[in-house]
């Protein structure tokens, strides 16, 4: 008789989880990253998040969940149409309060599986300890309610590659500065070897997890160049398409191609002889950017 295996690779992230936990969907949630809403609630068991600039300079997050499931999410926010093309390659229902009017535009005409405040207001919740509209929470069980009564319940989509961690012996990327927008969200991540993770700090301060007190610290830092505009007060972004992207993981970087064919495909990385590009398993911290240049990094 075959034994079961007792974990498995994680759709999501890669890591070895109890084989029930990889048939959960995947959960995206749009979360608030102004300053009056730091320290966030739940990042910290996010498995991939994407970040990029949501208006007037101010960024926000798509955090995708799987196994990670928190008590607290949030604060959360509204939608812009880059993180629709983003949460569509993980076939994820998306949490978010609203959005601007080509993100609900999208939204619609793209079929994305949707979870707004502004229709389930059940589902979320109002905390008194915040002054909106940085109030906005939520948790796993609300959103797995949620997702079942909406027959959201499974997630078909390419995971990243995966590959075994190897933290390097001379790391060249100690140090990883992002120039996001301005100072207040600007990036900085410093290797931690004994991890073999890269502790985040934003503003010149580090990034805490609300819920853990704890300094957030994904196992893969990437980056991806690619043409940002304004469309009034919005900030756009071609997030389809190709373009530049750093991988920093092991201590060591990785300079590639990122390809996102269309919206319900995932993200793909190449390097510079065209080969795959393997991520270590973990949570990966993806940032978009305008161009390379806005990213540095020291031994």
């Amino acid at each position: 008789k075959v034994e079961k295996p007792k974990t498995e690779a994680s759709k999501l992230t890669g890591v070895q989880v109890k084989p029930e936990l990889n048939k959960r969907s995947i959960t995206g949630v749009m979360i608030e990253n102004s300053e009056d809403a730091r320290p966030q609630a739940g990042l910290k068991e996010a498995g991939v998040v994407y970040e990029a600039i949501a208006e007037g300079g101010i960024t926000r997050f798509l955090a995708l969940f799987q196994e990670g499931q928190p008590t607290n999410i949030g604060p959360v926010r509204s939608v812009r149409p880059y993180y629709l093309d983003w949460v569509q390659g993980f076939d994820a229902p998306i949490a978010h309060a609203g959005g601007s009017t080509d993100a609900l535009a999208k939204l619609r005409a793209e079929g994305v599986k949707d979870l707004d405040q502004f229709a389930n207001g059940d589902f979320y919740d109002r905390v008194t300890s915040r002054a909106a509209p940085h109030n906005l929470y939520t948790n796993s069980s609300k959103l797995d309610a949620l997702k079942t009564s909406k027959g959201f319940e499974s997630s078909s989509f390419t995971s990243f590659l995966r590959k075994k961690e190897q933290p390097s012996k001379t790391p060249i990327a100690k140090t990883i500065n992002i120039s996001i927008s301005s100072a207040a969200f600007n990036v900085q991540y410093s290797y931690d070897a004994k991890s073999n993770s890269y502790l985040r700090s934003e503003g010149g301060a580090p990034h805490m997890d609300d819920i853990s007190k704890t300094q957030l610290s994904p196992k893969v830092v990437i980056t991806l160049a690619m043409n940002q505009g304004r469309q009034g007060v919005y900030t756009t972004y071609n997030s389809i398409g190709s373009g530049p992207c750093y991988i920093f993981q092991d201590g060591i970087v990785t300079e590639g191609t990122w390809v996102k064919a269309n919206a319900k495909d995932q993200t793909i990385f190449k390097d510079s002889r065209g080969e795959n590009i393997r991520l270590n398993p973990g949570q990966t911290w993806i940032s978009a950017v305008s161009s390379n240049s806005a990213v540095t990094y020291t031994p």
